[in-house]
């Protein structure tokens, strides 16, 4: 591609979303401006120590600020919408626009960052347009997925069109009557797309996707069958979901309690905005439904993913201040796990279980269907965009590979398609698509702090995995120790004795500074190498460490030393010496 063709290409970066599930974010850049398409955040691994949630590697954008026009939202999940108010703090993003219910999460989010006054929100219908910078005009495209309002758009570009499925299924029956604007997809495939770039999540599932409304009667049925309480889990931002599970609530005569932060703030939300109907009279507080029969009692909780923090997993630990689980409670999993949540959700369905409860969870019962597409509603997309360019998204490196297979299957030809990863630069024009460099695309942890750097998590993990030996010593100005260290070991597994230690560490620091004192503390202007020393002798005990204990343990020496004025070395040493001869 020669410079000119680089200079009118449009750039295409997804900086996350790629080859893992979530913290979906996507650039698309021409000229000298940029627009962003959600900003998304994943939650962190089992090894991830402290860590709280973990972002895209925003380097490129903070290079880039200056070019920012304004960001657009599809929908209102936290892989979509969690990372906008973090990227705030960094970088300006003058106006976002998205979907009424996306808005509404989006600012409470952003009221509680404090940066609510960074950027304006502004809210889109079906079939709106808008305008960003001089080369951008997005029109919003109604589609259905596991999440109300929720959005396709087309990016009118100078070069082209480029259709953004985002995460979309084709729900023929959805529970709120907002239907596919398929009619409107099909228009820009007779109009003319040059490039589709569709959610690749369900790409190795052949058929089509159920329709959110099959799992009514069975969430039905599960509900009356329980003689007790029922405690029922989602993701809280399903809302035609939690529209369906309260429905059936209202009907078989059961109060509901809400637990968990985000469920009270999604319902909360989500009645304001007319998405989910129901009377004030079906819900109540924990402590006013105490007093209810079992069996006319509905609690829908968090923690359908075994988040550890969620009220479903404090309750299953026994950890839960208001609720205990009893014999007769049937616990209702109306969710599957996401790639790397199998584990802690299938500890959490354990601890309800030793505790007495009836578990009803997995896919033979019904009660979840996925909000993506399968192989037959990703066809019927490219059928109807008709794009003369493929690009898969939203998916694990297997999922984009399928689904980039799918399409060959439907004549797009495969030098026109790209698998591409977090970073790469794709440069799209009428008559090519490429991968046209990289940028940064790591990955940048939060913890309550704030951004957490990469050496922190790798001490915290020699942490967890070698413990702590901590050495507290006192030496004064001749060189010697002034009392014995103080040794203290955290998580290290060893049988030797404490006094043994004490006297190891002793010998050690001692024999340190016989060797090394006159090194460190000769000097012009008679003043000690403080520093110098400490790190020898951290040194020497880290060697200690490493051949009585086989281990890698971390070692924090505290070097405590009285105050030393400038010149009084000489006078504070005779003096020492005098002391101790007499």
């Amino acid at each position: 591609m020669t410079e000119t063709d680089t200079k009118q290409a449009l750039k295409i970066i997804p900086l996350g979303g790629l080859h893992e599930i979530g913290k979906n974010t996507c650039v698309f850049e021409f000229e000298d401006e940029i627009i962003l398409v959600d900003a998304g955040l994943a939650f962190p691994t089992d090894g991830m120590h402290g860590v709280n949630i973990v972002l895209p590697d925003m380097t490129y954008l903070r290079e880039n600020r200056h070019k920012i026009k304004g960001m657009i939202v599809t929908h209102g999940h936290e892989d979509h919408i969690g990372g906008i108010a973090f990227h705030l703090k960094q970088i300006d993003i003058p106006v976002i626009h998205g979907p009424r219910l996306a808005m509404a999460l989006l600012q409470r989010k952003l009221e509680e960052a404090g940066v609510a006054g960074k950027t304006e929100l502004k809210t889109v219908a079906p079939r709106d347009i808008v305008r960003l910078g001089s080369h951008f005009f997005v029109e919003f495209i109604r589609n259905t997925h596991s999440m109300a309002d929720s959005f396709t758009v087309a990016i009118h570009t100078p070069i082209g069109v480029v259709i953004f499925t985002g995460d979309f299924k084709i729900d023929h029956t959805p529970v709120d009557g907002e239907n596919f604007d398929l009619q409107k997809l099909a228009e820009h495939g007779e109009q003319g797309v040059l490039c589709l770039i569709s959610d690749s999540t369900n790409s190795e599932v052949p058929g089509f996707t159920p329709s959110e409304r099959s799992v009514y009667p069975n969430l039905e049925r599960v509900f009356s069958q329980a003689k007790g309480r029922l405690l029922v889990t989602t993701f809280a931002s399903s809302v035609h979901r939690i529209n369906m599970i309260l429905d059936i609530a209202q009907k078989q005569g059961r109060t509901v309690s809400v637990v968990g932060r985000s469920m009270l703030n999604v319902i909360a939300h989500a009645r304001n905005l007319g998405y989910i109907k129901c009377p004030d009279s079906l819900f109540e507080p924990l402590k006013a439904i105490r007093n209810l029969p079992d069996h006319k009692i509905l609690i829908l909780t968090t923690g359908s993913q075994g988040e550890s923090m969620a009220a479903l997993s404090r309750i299953a630990r026994k950890e839960h201040r208001q609720i205990q689980i009893r014999q007769g409670d049937t616990v209702v999993f109306s969710a599957n796990p996401i790639p790397g949540n199998t584990i802690a959700v299938v500890n959490t369905i354990d601890q309800l279980m030793m505790q007495g409860a009836n578990v009803i969870y997995g896919r033979h019962h019904g009660i979840h269907v996925s909000g993506h597409g399968c192989q037959e509603d990703q066809k019927l997309m490219l059928n109807l965009t008709r794009p003369k360019f493929f690009l898969p998204v939203h998916g694990e490196h297997r999922m984009l590979i399928k689904h980039a297979q799918t399409a060959q299957s439907m004549g797009i030809p495969e030098e026109n398609m790209v698998i591409i990863n977090n970073g790469d630069m794709v440069a799209l024009t009428p008559d090519s698509i490429q991968i046209d460099g990289k940028v940064p695309s790591g990955i940048e942890l939060m913890d309550r702090a704030g951004i957490l750097k990469a050496h922190v998590l790798e001490e915290r993990q020699r942490l967890a995995e070698d413990g702590l030996v901590t050495v507290a010593a006192t030496i004064g100005l001749d060189g010697q120790l002034l009392t014995a260290p103080e040794v203290h070991l955290r998580g290290v597994v060893t049988t030797i004795t404490s006094d043994k230690w004490q006297a190891w560490v002793q010998s050690a620091v001692e024999l340190a500074l016989r060797n090394r004192w006159d090194q460190f503390s000769q000097s012009t202007d008679h003043s000690i190498d403080w520093d110098g020393l400490k790190s020898y002798i951290e040194r020497e005990l880290q060697g200690l460490l490493r051949r009585e204990l086989q281990t890698n343990a971390t070692l924090l020496l505290l070097l405590q030393h009285p105050q030393q004025p400038i010149g009084l070395k000489a006078k504070y040493t005779e003096r020492s010496k005098a002391t101790a001869a007499r």
